[in-house]
C-alpha cells in the first residue's frame, strides 16, 4: 500500500494501501511479455539460493546513469556505488530465466568501527530503495558512522527489471455512494488486471518470499556472512519473510510498524477504515481547537460532521475544483491523506485541503491549494513509471484473494455503510486481485519463529494496524517492542516521514550500535 504520491520522499512512507486505495528511475531492461502461463505453479521453492548467484562477483561502478539523473548524481556525490546483481526468476528453477536486481552501497563512515552491513526497506511494495538509501544515511550519521547502507531495488521494481503492465490509471478508486459506482470499480479493476495478462510467466515471482531470497543472494555476495536490516511499514512483511526463511543470516533487525503477517496480502485495507476514521478523529480534535483559522467546527464531533456532510454532498453531486472534479470516487482518496502523520504542519497542510473541499462543495469560487492540485492530478493521471502496477503484482503474488466474486465485496460494503461509511467503500472494495490472470506460486509465509529483534512503532497507527503489531509480537517471540503511546503516524524511527521521538530514536539506535535488546518492553510518550 501507498500514499497517493508526493515527493519521492513522502511516497516511500508507503502507508500500505492497495491500487484501489491509491492515492522512478531509468530502467537498465525491461520484463518481455509471454503469452504463456507459467509452468508448475505449485510448490514451496528452498530457501537456500544456488551458489553461482551467491559467489557472483559484483561489478560495482557509478549510480549516475545519464544527465538527468539527479538521485544517481546525488549517490554518487555521497560515495555511494551500485551494481546489477543476477537472480534466478524462479528459484524452483536456478537454471531457468534470470533477472537482475539493482543495489546501492553506501560505506561506513567510520570504517575503523564498521559493524557490518544493514540493508533498508522503507515499504511499499513497489518502491525503489537504492536511491532512499541515502536518506537513511542522513537522517541516521551515527548508523551511517557504522554499517555499510544498502538500498535494493525490490525485483520489478526501479532499477531491477521492471515490469510495466502500462495501466492508464494508478487505481480504481471507491466504490462510492451507489451500486453504479462500485460497477465502475469492477469495470476498471478487471481492465487493469487484463492488462497485465501479457506477464504471466513473471507475475507470480513477483512475491515477498523471491524478494527475501533476492536479500539473501546479496548478502552472499557482498560476503557477508549476517545481515542487519531495518524495515518500516510493507518492509517490516519483507524483513518477517526474511527472519523466517534465513533465521541464522540476521544480525541485528529492526521493524518499524510492523504488519501481521498472518492478513497480509489483497485485501489488507479491507479492515483499515475504522482505524483511519480514529485518525481522522484525532485530527478533527486539532482542527477544532483551531475553528478561527479553518471554520470546520468548534469542536472535535462538529467537525467530524463537517466532514460527514462533505462526504455526502459530493456523494450526491461531484464537485468541480479549479480544473478537476471531485467525486464519490476520489473523495475518499483525499481524505485518506490524514495519514500523513499527526504533527502540526501535516495537519495543517490537510486541514487546508479539507477547507477547500468543503468551500467547494458548498459552490464557492475556490482553488485547489497546491496539495490538492497535485494529489488529484496524479489519480487522473496513468500510472506513469508502473508502480501501482508492481504494488499489486506482489499482493497477488503473495497471497490468493479473499474472493474473485465481486458481489462479496459489494454485500461486504452495504453492510458496513453506517459505520464504515467514508472509508469503506474504498478499502472494501474489489482490486485488481480480483480479477488477477495468475494464482501465487507458493503458499503465504508461516512467520513464526525465535529470531531476536527490536519493534517500535504507535499506538494510533492507522495503516499497520497496533492490534496487528501485537500479534507480530507474539509470532516474533524473541522480539521486544517499543511503543509510542498517543500517537497517530505511520513509522515512529528518525523522523524519516514522522516527526522524531527521541526516545523511540534512542531505543533502536543503541540496539543497531551495541546488539543488546531491551531487556522488557517498554513505552514512549509524544
Amino acid at each position: 500500500m501507498s500514499r497517493v504520491r508526493g515527493t519521492a520522499v513522502r511516497a516511500a512512507v508507503a502507508v500500505l494501501v492497495s491500487a484501489s486505495v491509491v492515492t522512478a528511475c531509468t530502467p537498465r531492461g525491461t520484463v518481455p511479455a509471454e503469452d504463456a502461463d507459467p509452468a508448475g505453479n505449485a510448490g514451496p521453492a528452498g530457501n537456500a539460493g544456488p551458489t553461482r548467484f551467491e559467489h557472483q562477483e559484483i561489478d560495482w561502478h557509478g549510480c549516475k546513469g545519464g544527465p538527468q539523473d539527479t538521485e544517481g548524481a546525488e549517490l554518487d556525490e555521497a560515495g555511494a556505488r551500485c551494481a546489477e546483481l543476477t537472480v534466478p526468476l524462479d528459484y524452483r528453477r536456478p537454471d531457468g530465466r534470470t533477472i537482475e536486481v539493482a543495489v546501492s552501497r553506501l560505506p561506513a563512515t567510520d570504517p575503523a568501527h564498521r559493524h557490518g552491513t544493514l540493508l533498508y526497506n522503507p515499504g511499499g511494495p513497489g518502491l525503489p530503495v537504492r536511491y532512499l538509501a541515502l536518506h537513511l544515511r542522513r537522517a541516521v550519521p551515527t548508523l551511517a558512522a557504522r554499517y555499510d547502507v544498502v538500498g535494493m531495488d525490490p525485483r520489478f521494481v526501479g532499477r531491477s527489471t521492471p515490469l510495466d503492465c502500462h495501466w492508464p490509471a494508478v487505481g480504481i478508486g471507491s466504490a462510492g455512494t451507489d451500486r453504479g459506482t462500485f460497477d465502475r470499480t469492477v469495470r476498471l479493476a478487471e481492465g487493469l488486471a487484463s492488462r497485465c495478462a501479457g506477464q504471466r510467466s513473471v507475475l507470480p515471482h513477483a512475491s515477498t518470499r523471491n524478494t527475501a531470497r533476492d536479500m539473501d543472494v546479496v548478502r552472499a555476495a557482498l560476503g557477508e556472512r549476517k545481515i542487519s536490516y531495518l524495515g518500516s511499514s510493507y518492509g517490516t512483511y519483507l524483513g518477517q519473510v526474511y527472519t523466517q526463511l534465513f533465521p541464522e543470516r540476521t544480525d541485528r533487525v529492526v521493524l518499524d510498524s510492523t504488519l501481521d503477517a498472518d492478513t497480509y496480502g489483497p485485501d489488507l485495507t479491507r479492515t483499515l477504515g475504522p482505524s483511519v476514521t480514529r485518525a481522522l478523529r484525532h485530527w478533527a480534535a486539532w482542527a477544532a481547537r483551531r475553528d478561527g483559522t479553518y471554520h470546520l467546527g468548534p469542536t472535535t464531533d462538529r467537525v467530524m460532521r463537517t466532514i460527514g456532510r462533505l462526504n455526502r454532498d459530493v456523494g450526491r453531486s461531484p464537485v468541480a475544483l479549479g480544473t478537476h472534479t471531485v467525486d464519490s470516487r476520489n473523495l475518499p482518496q483525499l481524505l485518506w491523506n490524514v495519514n500523513a502523520g499527526d504533527s502540526d504542519e501535516a495537519y495543517a497542510s490537510y486541514s487546508a485541503d479539507v477547507a477547500v473541499l468543503v468551500r467547494a462543495a458548498h459552490g464557492d469560487p475556490v482553488r485547489p491549494t497546491p496539495t490538492l492540485d497535485q494529489v488529484l492530478t496524479d489519480l487522473a493521471g496513468p500510472d506513469a513509471d508502473g508502480t501501482f502496477a508492481v504494488q499489486t503484482a506482489v499482493q497477488c503474488a503473495d497471497r490468493a484473494a479473499a474472493s474473485r466474486d465481486p458481489e462479496t465485496y459489494y454485500r461486504d460494503i452495504v453492510e458496513h455503510r453506517a459505520d464504515d461509511p467514508v472509508f469503506g467503500p474504498l478499502t472494501r472494495t474489489v482490486t485488481p486481485c480480483t480479477f488477477w490472470p495468475t494464482t501465487p506460486a507458493e503458499p503465504p509465509t508461516d512467520v513464526h519463529n525465535g529470531v531476536p529483534l527490536l519493534m517500535v512503532g504507535a499506538t494510533g497507527d492507522p495503516a499497520t494496524v497496533y492490534r496487528g503489531q501485537l500479534a507480530a509480537h507474539r509470532d516474533l517471540r524473541n522480539s521486544r517492542l517499543v511503543t509510542l503511546l498517543g500517537a497517530y503516524r505511520h513509522t515512529v524511527y528518525a523522523g524519516l516521514f514522522a516527526p522524531r521521538n527521541a526516545c523511540v530514536d534512542e531505543a533502536v539506535d543503541h540496539y543497531l550500535a551495541t546488539g543488546v535488546l531491551p531487556s522488557h518492553d517498554t513505552t514512549c510518550r509524544t
